[in-house]
């Protein structure tokens, strides 16, 4: 074996599997492998056993489907998915792909890139498929409840804070314009899931990558390859579609212009319902990145305030009329 380690005993795990390593190197925090059986990545794995089952078997159903380029997860000598070090840490074996990430600075590859994950959704419908139904399902509204329940825990104690730094004087200075706005989208989409209307929406048989962003989006000599499905989970396919686009957006002062054309490039190859317009609709209205900046703050240490989330909060509430104009324009035409 060549290469520089970060962990020989890591390392020494490949020989749990039936391949033939030619050389590793250090990888982002992980150790890539060429081998007999081509590119591999070892990584820790920290969630628990039945998600690392549920992902195998997604990503042997998608490529069933005919969607080739995704990752696979290799088995043991003895047909296991986790292997463990000396310290009872497990770790996971995947196929990789040699090439680049996508770029999101070019239009085309961002389009190309939706294009696929419509794809990656008609391939991961699970009113296909027997086993995996039993997943348990998420919503959205529950994950902003409890945003909501951190904002106002930190609302407070800024509130009891005697001496703020500029930073926090700044934050408080707008904070409850955004978490009127987090309160009231909230409510709105509870009604929206709950009502009568819309109950369908519990039954949702799509499963989405979970993490679709550009770094886990691999443009290969024989195509656009995806990787990391850790984050995998049963939600409405717009999780994934918002979370590529909202980055997007950002770096793009929310053009409306960019947003129909990523909108367009999935619903011609999977239709967007009202449902899912509307649910975009408020996955983007709720002030998910001053959730971001706030939570931050908090979690880290607060003697030390780096200036970036100054930064972000300024650029935040810069963009924050053209995010009310994006909203209004482009949702009110679908």
């Amino acid at each position: 074996m060549g290469g520089i380690f970060v962990n020989d005993r890591a390392v020494s795990l490949f020989d749990n599997y039936e391949i033939e390593v030619h050389r590793t190197w250090k990888g982002r925090g992980a150790i890539l492998c060429e081998s007999d059986k081509g590119l591999l990545i070892l990584k820790e794995y920290s969630g628990p056993m039945n998600k690392i089952l549920f992902q195998d078997t997604l990503l042997k159903h998608i490529k069933d489907a005919g969607f080739s380029l995704v990752e696979s997860i290799l088995r043991t000598k003895e047909e296991e998915l986790l292997v463990y070090d000396q310290d009872r840490i497990p770790y996971i074996v995947k196929t990789y792909f040699e090439g680049r990430e996508c770029n999101n600075r070019e239009l085309e590859e961002c389009r190309q890139a939706v294009r696929i994950l419509a794809r990656l959704h008609k391939a991961s419908d699970l009113s296909k498929w027997d086993g995996l139904t039993s997943q348990p399902i998420f919503h959205i509204e529950k994950e902003y409840e409890k945003h909501n329940r951190e904002l106002k825990k930190v609302h407070r104690f800024l509130r009891g804070k005697s001496q703020k730094s500029n930073f926090e004087i700044y934050l408080m200075e707008h904070y409850d314009y955004f978490f009127d706005i987090a309160l009231q989208i909230t409510e709105e989409m509870r009604y929206y899931i709950y009502s009568e209307k819309t109950k369908e929406l519990e039954e949702f048989p799509i499963v989405c990558h979970g993490d679709y962003q550009y770094h886990n989006i691999i443009q290969t000599t024989d195509g656009t390859a995806l990787i990391n499905f850790e984050k995998c989970i049963r939600d409405n396919p717009v999780r994934d579609l918002y979370l590529f686009m909202r980055k997007l957006l950002e770096k793009n002062n929310w053009s409306q212009t960019l947003g129909d054309t990523l909108l367009s490039s999935y619903d011609a190859e999977k239709t967007l319902s009202e449902k899912d317009y509307m649910q975009l609709y408020y996955r983007f209205a709720y002030p998910e990145k001053f959730w971001k900046i706030v939570n931050f703050y908090y979690n880290s240490g607060k003697a030390w305030i780096p200036n970036r989330n100054m930064e972000k909060l300024e650029r935040l509430l810069a963009q924050e009329k053209e995010k009310k104009d994006f909203l209004e324009t482009v949702f009110k035409r679908k």
